[in-house]
């Protein structure tokens, strides 16, 4: 193996690592947050509005940080972002207010914004072939450390107690210093005083074409059932009587198969076809939440298994997603990447907020069915156009 290799299999060795390290604090709020708001005196609806906070902030900024890197081309992004990430995420368990909560939260989840864009370029850019392959592999370790975080905090917090959860700042800062070691450096692109004009036509190119465009509603379809289930699925169960590790244990389960599911993703879809992936993990929600809500109270077992097996289908389309939507425009990798990977999300945690006061008004179930079935519908309609293109 030659240097040049070398440094590649380092850098996606680091990135793949920082990317699944980064996402273990993500994942740590949702299991412990009905824990958190009884603690602090907040309701369900006030919890939702926090961790749609957290969502907005890990995720509408992407493409913004994504221009900077891309035009900036420094290392800073990753490394800042997955330190603030690992800093502020474990330390808001801990705090004593709601606003000091929402302080906590906002910043980690920045931190996460930072990262994110930026180690999907750089995780193409040291890609020299089979990016299917690779992109699988990195989406898929971000989806695992995403399942590894509820399982983590919830642990830490049940057993030891949620004034440890900030020991876990340690990994995230060692993983840090690690990536500002081994990843090689790039050259900065000084573009001077045409930073302003490229970030508006930049923006315009990407905003105006159609197929990126649909592929962010794909997106967004895709994750409103995730969030719906990852945030309001635990005040259910802890409504039930279920202890904080079951949760956590829950929402792992869902998201290691989410990772399983983006790992697997390139081979389902040289099986069956690209357009038969979207279809796939958009229309078989519906039916198994369906499933999910005839047997949660009788047959927990299966409810458990029928959302487990949600999670794998749903993330299928990841993968195949952002590659698809990062070779429309190539030259802008890390902000296509923030779109896909984040600004989708962060329009959805702003529905969140609404969708939390509904959830309490009008019961979690009614809502997670009516959601499950919005992508299932609109599916044939958007893939039908998008494969036009």
């Amino acid at each position: 193996m030659d240097m040049e290799n070398f440094n590649e299999r380092k850098a996606q060795f680091w990135l793949n690592t920082a990317h699944f390290t980064n996402d273990i604090y993500t994942g740590m709020l949702n299991p412990i947050m009905p824990f958190i708001a009884a603690k602090l005196g907040i309701t369900m609806a006030i919890a939702t509005i926090v961790l749609s906070l957290s969502h907005i902030c890990a995720s509408m900024l992407q493409p913004i940080f994504g221009f900077f890197a891309d035009n900036l081309q420094r290392r800073i992004f990753i490394f800042w972002g997955i330190i603030m990430t690992a800093v502020f995420i474990p330390f808001a368990p801990s705090v004593k207010t709601l606003w000091l909560l929402i302080l906590f939260v906002i910043l980690g989840s920045l931190g996460s914004s930072f990262f994110h864009p930026q180690a999907l370029g750089l995780s193409v850019r040291f890609t020299k072939t089979d990016i299917s392959k690779n992109m699988g592999i990195f989406m898929g370790l971000g989806t695992l450390g995403f399942a590894l975080g509820p399982i983590v905090s919830s642990g830490v917090a049940q057993f030891l107690g949620m004034h440890k959860i900030p020991y876990l700042a340690f990994l995230g800062l060692l993983v840090a210093f690690s990536m500002f070691c081994f990843i090689p450096k790039i050259q900065p692109n000084n573009t001077g005083t045409k930073t302003h004009h490229d970030f508006i036509k930049t923006f315009q190119t990407i905003l105006s074409n159609r197929k990126l465009n649909l592929l962010n509603i794909i997106s967004m379809l895709k994750s409103l059932v995730t969030s719906s289930c990852a945030i309001l699925l635990p005040f259910l169960w802890k409504d039930m009587g279920h202890s904080a590790f079951y949760i956590g244990f829950a929402l792992f389960a869902y998201n290691f198969a989410g990772g399983i599911g983006s790992l697997i993703s390139r081979k389902f879809e040289n099986k069956v076809g690209t357009k038969n992936v979207f279809y796939f993990s958009m229309i078989s929600s519906f039916p198994m939440m369906l499933i999910f809500l005839l047997t949660y109270k009788t047959y927990p077992i299966v409810a458990l298994g029928t959302f487990v097996l949600m999670g794998l289908i749903q993330w299928m389309a990841v993968p195949v997603t952002m590659i698809m939507a990062q070779s429309v425009i190539p030259e802008y990798k890390s902000i296509i990447g923030g779109f896909i990977n984040g600004f989708a999300w962060g329009v959805v945690a702003i529905a969140m907020t609404v969708i939390g006061f509904i959830a309490q008004a009008k019961g979690i179930m009614p809502v997670l069915i009516t959601i499950s079935a919005i992508p299932a519908i609109f599916s044939f309609p958007i893939i039908k156009k998008l494969f036009k293109l």
